[in-house]
């Protein structure tokens, strides 16, 4: 048994016996590397990666490998999903050095952590143009030893690219109505016209896409994307939610892994796409996927769980795969691997609950249950507006329970078992914001509209860049690694910086602070000039320009959420809208409105400037 028997990741615990003498990230490792005159070979994964099983299996296991890796390096352990800071600025680098990335990453660090070799999966003999694992661990060590001048002229060429990656300057455009047109126009130009989506396979769900298409009113790709997407395959038409993504183009074939923050991404659009069309067919999916977190990912603590594993037994999808000796329709399976089959089509509503029967008798997928704060936001969001528009007070009292559990003082990256581990990063905190907002307006306590303002601020603070503007990936008191990271990309969740510019100009206009929207409207302009060349990547800034760009729209509700004036209020899908429950005159929407003759009022303000409250639901509708 290694180091890695100490620690709470999942991840790190599944490599506990493995013959390598594997560290975690830390000064430790380091400091050994530095005291023995070692390289660092570092491996980043996470607990549902199929092919970090695969090299585990097939390399780390191995004595004669783990025997190499001793001898050669200093062998650490990473898990990404604890410290996504340390995978970003990695990944970073082996991007920068093979043009791709991806997961288990394998990277090579002097002992000063700068990095000068790395790429992804290596197989245990060589194949397909790759190196074998040990060649690879053989070359890098003696070009290690026999030829550090390129060594040092590699890592630092790397070191110095990685850190002019955070330097990128505000555009000096404006943020424009055309910008958002451009955009649109590029994603119905990348949209598969048989089975939506956006480009080809491997296709991923495009959460973040989708919604700023409802946004502006693109409905008839958004369906296309989402009956697609919930034909089943990708969509687990039996227990309900959404695997990682499919192989091919329609949506059928998936890498079974279930992750939270897909759930807690895609139930918004379909709820959304509901309420714009009253299909039931959209609702159903929405309530079966917060149906699936609440009945398989959720744990003792209120939290949610990070995911459950590609793979059963070594074998992936066998919990999810069926035969028509199982009772599952033979009309509905579609051929995949070991003489088992995926189910897609209309399945009927008697028979999905015995065949989920059927299914949790099987032998079930590994749960990694470490509790991230992050994807726990991005849950607590759908999960409160799920109950709110549901009309599901078992989904309330969970999300009450997950808000209790998020909303303290610091901020943790990760829990499991009681145990809470590193500080919040800033997805971390503007994802927890997010959610605690979104559960204000399902339950209409105050409490949880002062909390999510708290971490908003706090996050601006703590990780905001005042030279350049926008926020950095870790706090400026933070571990210091090779280079302190900005991060943009939504995909495959809502960067940090686009949901704290989001949420920040919500509360800007709840709080008519000025200084606030400068700071969101700083983040956008670091991304200005990419919008409309790659929408897919930005989904979420897109939204968030698009909230800035709205007329402003400011609901401030007197007398409870109960209220059929506060429901007629709220009704609709107007994603621009800000609201605040009241009475608080320390929440400026809300200073000096009260009920109107003891009855639940809504005031409907634009810039603060506020029209008659309405007591009747009717001039609401």
């Amino acid at each position: 048994m290694n180091r890695l028997a100490q620690e709470t990741s999942p991840y790190l615990l599944q490599h506990a016996d493995n013959p390598v003498d594997w560290h975690p990230w830390g000064e430790e490792a380091l400091g050994r590397a530095r005291a023995e005159g070692k390289p660092l070979l570092v491996s980043i994964g996470y607990s549902a990666c199929h092919w970090c099983h695969v090299m585990e299996r097939e390399s780390f296991d191995d004595t004669t490998t783990a025997e190499l890796m001793n001898e050669l390096f200093v062998n650490v352990k990473v898990d990404r999903e604890e410290r996504p800071d340390v995978d970003a600025v990695y990944m970073d680098a082996v991007v920068a050095l093979t043009g791709q990335g991806g997961w288990p990453l394998t990277i090579f660090l002097t002992p000063d952590g700068e990095p000068f070799f790395g790429g992804t999966y290596f197989p245990p003999e060589p194949r397909h143009g790759l190196p074998s694992f040990r060649q690879l661990l053989r070359a890098v060590a003696d070009a290690y030893r026999e030829r550090p001048q390129d060594v040092t002229a590699q890592a630092e060429a790397l070191v110095g690219a990685l850190r002019r990656s955070a330097e990128t300057e505000q555009s000096r455009e404006p943020l424009t109505e055309a910008l958002l047109a451009e955009a649109e126009a590029v994603l119905l130009q990348q949209l598969d016209p048989r089975w939506g989506g956006f480009g080809h396979a491997p296709k991923f769900p495009p959460a973040s896409a989708l919604e700023f298409l409802l946004r502006r009113g693109s409905l008839e790709p958004v369906r296309l994307t989402l009956d697609g997407m919930a034909a089943g395959g990708m969509y687990d038409l039996v227990g309900g939610g959404f695997h990682r993504y499919s192989v091919d183009a329609q949506w059928l074939v998936p890498h079974f892994e279930k992750m939270l923050y897909d759930n807690a991404l895609l139930a918004p659009p379909y709820l959304h796409a509901w309420l714009l069309t009253g299909e039931e067919r959209y609702r159903a999916v929405e309530e079966r996927t917060l149906e699936y977190m609440l009945r398989e990912l959720r744990l003792p603590s209120g939290g949610f769980a990070s995911s459950q594993d590609a793979d059963t037994d070594g074998v992936e999808g066998l919990t999810y795969t069926w035969t028509a000796e199982e009772g599952a329709p033979a009309e509905l399976l579609q051929p995949f691997e070991h003489g088992r089959s995926i189910l897609r089509g209309e399945l009927d509503e008697e028979l999905r609950p015995r065949l989920l029967a059927v299914r949790e008798e099987r032998l079930q997928p590994a749960l990694d249950d470490k509790v991230i704060a992050s994807w726990n936001g991005l849950a607590l969001a759908a999960l409160a507006e799920g109950a709110r528009r549901l009309d599901r007070d078992d989904m309330l009292g969970a999300a009450v329970e997950l808000g209790e559990l998020l909303a303290v003082e610091p901020l943790w990256r990760t829990m499991r078992d009681g145990r809470a581990r590193f500080p919040a990063y800033l997805d971390d905190h503007a994802n927890v914001a997010h959610g605690l907002y979104e559960l204000h307006l399902a339950t209409g306590d105050l409490r949880w509209l002062r909390e999510a303002r708290r971490l908003a601020l706090a996050a601006a603070d703590l990780f905001g860049d005042p030279e350049r503007g926008g926020f950095f990936l870790t706090p400026a008191d933070g571990e210091k690694l090779v280079a302190r990271q900005k991060s943009f990309d939504d995909n495959p969740t809502p960067s940090g910086s686009s949901m704290l510019a989001f949420v920040l100009l919500r509360f800007a206009r709840i709080w008519g602070d000025d200084g606030l929207e400068r700071e969101a409207v700083g983040a956008l302009r670091l991304v200005r000039d990419l919008l409309a060349r790659a929408p897919t990547a930005f989904g979420w800034a897109l939204c968030a320009l698009d909230l800035h760009l709205s007329p402003p729209r400011e609901l401030a509700i007197l007398g409870g959420r109960e209220s059929e004036v506060a429901r007629a209020a709220l009704r609709g899908f107007d994603p621009n809208a800000v609201v605040a429950f009241g009475p608080a005159d320390d929440v400026p929407l809300l200073e000096g409105k009260t009920r109107v003759d003891g009855r639940p009022a809504v005031y409907v303000c634009e810039r603060f400037a506020c029209r008659a409250p309405v007591t009747d639901p009717g001039e609401l509708s």
